[in-house]
């Protein structure tokens, strides 16, 4: 009995439960605490799980080196423009000041990090976006980067592979940043007439001109569990239309049902899924 108890006692948890507690009371850094159930996990193993919470299975953003350092091949990562940065092309009031926050908060220059990489052997092609900068917004220069990582691939004849995570167009950047929507599109165009795989990838929140553009139109469209994706917010469709939507519109499992999306892969699955999506590919050239 006594030792039963004992190995029950050493048993490590990998979260603990605290009642009503606020973000302040989580130690920073050493733990962290799920935005869905909360809560408080260990940092340190929630990040072995790919953050994925160990109790209720939320998929909590991951930063966009991580997601590279996830689906890559240890040490094939090659960074494409990492010091390109944002003007502020309309003189729009305090935009600079957020932009330098925002790079001293993330250590990012950009809402997006572009590069190439291997993964089992395979080059490709990949530009993840973070939610952390400017809520993932497109301006211009994310437009850019984007665009240039796909020029390159076309170059090269490389698969592409796009994760994204966005709030939509940035507002500060006005029609500036909505012309990414058609820019990226065409380059994506380019890159398909050259007879190439493009897989989006899409992640919670892919909103606004975002999911409207590069988001929605790779060969294969592939999301993560219960992730919002959306153009226009539920209030302003349900006032539009002035019905109730179903509970779970605009997630990803509703998108997979409605045929908007060709599988919903749990995080733990993710690279297992692109490499087998990547080899099938590799296989197809190589017979053609």
């Amino acid at each position: 009995m006594f030792k039963d108890f004992f190995n029950r006692s050493s048993k490590k948890k990998k979260y603990v439960t605290v009642s009503d507690s606020k973000q302040s009371d989580v130690p920073a850094g050493i733990m962290t605490k799920c935005p869905k159930c909360k809560k408080i996990m260990y940092t340190k193993e929630l990040a072995e799980n790919l953050n994925v919470c160990f109790n209720c299975d939320h998929h909590i953003a991951l930063t966009a080196y991580k997601r590279i350092e996830a689906i890559s091949d240890e040490g094939t990562f090659k960074e494409f423009d990492r010091g390109m940065t944002s003007a502020n092309p309309l003189d729009f009031p305090s935009y600079e000041e957020k932009i330098q926050k925002d790079r001293q908060k993330t250590e990012l220059n950009e809402a997006v990090v572009t590069g190439t990489a291997n993964l089992e052997g395979i080059s490709y092609g990949v530009a993840v976006m973070d939610a952390r900068f400017r809520m993932g917004s497109m301006g211009s220069v994310v437009g850019e980067k984007i665009c240039r990582i796909i020029e390159h691939c076309i170059e090269n004849r490389l698969p592409f592979i796009l994760f994204s995570a966005s709030g939509g167009a940035r507002m500060q950047e006005g029609i500036i940043s909505l012309m990414q929507m058609g820019k990226t599109s065409v380059t994506l165009k380019k890159h398909a007439d050259a007879g190439l795989l493009y897989i989006s990838y899409i992640t919670n929140p892919t909103t606004g001109g975002v999911s409207a553009s590069f988001a929605s139109v790779g060969d294969i469209n592939l999301s993560e569990p219960k992730a919002l994706i959306g153009f226009a917010g539920r209030r302003v469709i349900e006032q539009t239309i002035n019905e109730k939507l179903p509970d779970d519109f605009q997630t990803a499992e509703f998108l997979l049902e409605h045929g908007q999306l060709d599988k919903v892969v749990h995080r733990k699955e993710m690279k297992t899924t692109l490499s087998s999506i990547l080899k099938m590919h590799q296989e197809v050239k190589t017979n053609a």
